[in-house]
């Protein structure tokens, strides 16, 4: 049992042995972003939101009655049966089964009223004080809708701060905002598609999953600064240890989402087909819609995001280019040397040791081999040339004349005592040819 835990997809996600390329691809969920984004700013455009009463004025009317499958469309005809101008947008919903209710524009309370619960009280065979209504001013709706935006404005202030002061980056900051108006937007655009009425709920829905997106962002975050954590030591780019990141909290975002979104699915289908109508079905969509947009933001927007910002930053650069000229030599290190390189690396061994070379081929060659600052240990292996030549060794070989004679007329044959050199390998440490800083006249002895 516990072996097929750690073969789980999370214990491989979360070791790395399994790694999706969330960063990588960022442009590409750029574009899937910026559709619905698009999508929903037209459909505000075009259609706009059915706002309630609570944000437009109007009057509001409920009756008890035992509601049945032709009561909507009869007390709608009735009403619109008084002749009174502009009634046509008016909405009939029922509440449970016990209950309907009407909501028109703004009316007249001594004239218009009276003659609304006359006809609702006449079509469902009740007294006309039974109807229960109450008018709602433009005034009041305009003042509650400023509020609002009040209110999102002071959140959206209060969250920047928060994760400034949390995570010590502004641009955690930035991230986390555009990430939450991403989730705002797509939201509101639902509502504007469907024709749900905005209410209140619906207003309380949307701070609701603000925080929730809120929160599955800051998991994420956090995590990205436990992994960039003393990064330019490692050998990996900030893109790479957020992309870490993300892959190692992907199942616990999934789990919560999924977790979360069931009951207000449920919720959802009770507001909506088994009761009707009410706030619940105003609540259940805002929360259901915010919370996959919150978990999809969190991981293909903010993160994203953060390290399009991050890279920019001139350490970053540096930190990338590093790591990059590393890996350009590790790739020249893997390939064989061709046979004009050997050639060329032989010639300049034995100009090195040559006794009638000049004094400057002769002297200390440190500014021709390679200095950079160590291998993926750290280390640094000597005898290595710089440039194409990165894992050649050349070794110095020194052999008499009398050995050579006696080796016969093969490639041995040589010219006394001077040094012949060839290649003897490819990898593992090697001595480097160290130059001869002592006098001709020495060597000759």
């Amino acid at each position: 049992m516990a072996t097929k835990k750690k073969n789980g997809l999370a214990h491989r996600l979360y070791t790395g042995q399994v790694s999706y390329d969330f960063v990588g691809t960022r442009k590409r969920w750029y574009t899937v972003s910026a559709v619905l984004i698009g999508i929903a700013l037209l459909a505000l455009l075009v259609r706009g939101l059915n706002l309630g009463i609570e944000f437009s004025g109007g009057a509001d009317f409920q009756a008890p009655t035992r509601v049945t499958s032709t009561t909507v469309d009869e007390v709608r005809t009735a009403v619109r049966n008084t002749n009174l101008p502009e009634m046509d947008s008016l909405s009939v919903t029922t509440i449970g089964d016990n209950t309907v209710r009407v909501q028109t524009r703004t009316l007249d309370a001594q004239t218009e009223v009276p003659q609304v619960r006359e006809a609702i009280a006449s079509e469902l065979n009740i007294n006309p004080d039974q109807v229960a209504y109450s008018l709602i001013g433009a005034s009041w709706g305009k003042q509650i809708t400023q509020q609002g935006l009040i209110a999102l404005a002071v959140f959206l202030a209060l969250v920047m701060i928060m994760i400034w002061i949390y995570f010590r980056d502004l641009k955690m900051s930035i991230a986390a905002i555009v990430a939450l108006i991403h989730d705002l937007l797509v939201t509101v655009g639902i509502y504007a598609l469907v024709g749900f009425t905005f209410t209140p709920a619906t207003l309380i829905g949307l701070l609701t999953i603000l925080g929730y997106s809120l929160y599955d962002t800051v998991v994420v975050f956090d995590k990205v600064r436990e992994n960039v954590k003393d990064l330019r030591k490692t050998k990996r780019t900030y893109s790479v240890a957020a992309n870490d990141a993300v892959n190692q909290v992907l199942v616990r975002s999934i789990n919560t989402t999924v977790i979360a979104v069931l009951p207000i699915a449920a919720l959802l289908v009770a507001g909506a087909f088994i009761l009707g109508t009410g706030p619940l079905k105003d609540l259940g969509l805002a929360l259901f819609v915010g919370m996959l947009a919150g978990a999809y933001s969190s991981i293909f927007i903010a993160t994203p995001l953060l390290v399009g910002m991050k890279e920019r930053e001139s350490g970053m650069k540096e930190h990338r280019e590093r790591i990059a000229r590393r890996e350009g030599r590790r790739r020249g290190k893997d390939r064989e040397p061709s046979n004009s390189e050997l050639a060329a690396a032989e010639a300049e061994v034995n100009a090195m040791q040559d006794p009638d070379s000049p004094a400057d081929l002769r002297g200390s060659r440190d500014d021709e081999w390679d200095t950079y600052d160590g291998d993926e240990d750290g280390s640094r292996s000597e005898g290595e040339l710089a440039g194409p030549l990165s894992r050649t060794r050349i070794t110095t070989v020194r052999t008499s004349g009398a050995s050579r004679s006696g080796s016969g007329s093969g490639s041995g044959s040589g010219d006394g005592d001077r040094g012949r050199t060839r290649e003897v390998g490819e990898s593992g440490s090697a001595r480097r040819p160290q130059p001869r800083n002592t006098s001709r006249s020495q060597r000759k002895k």
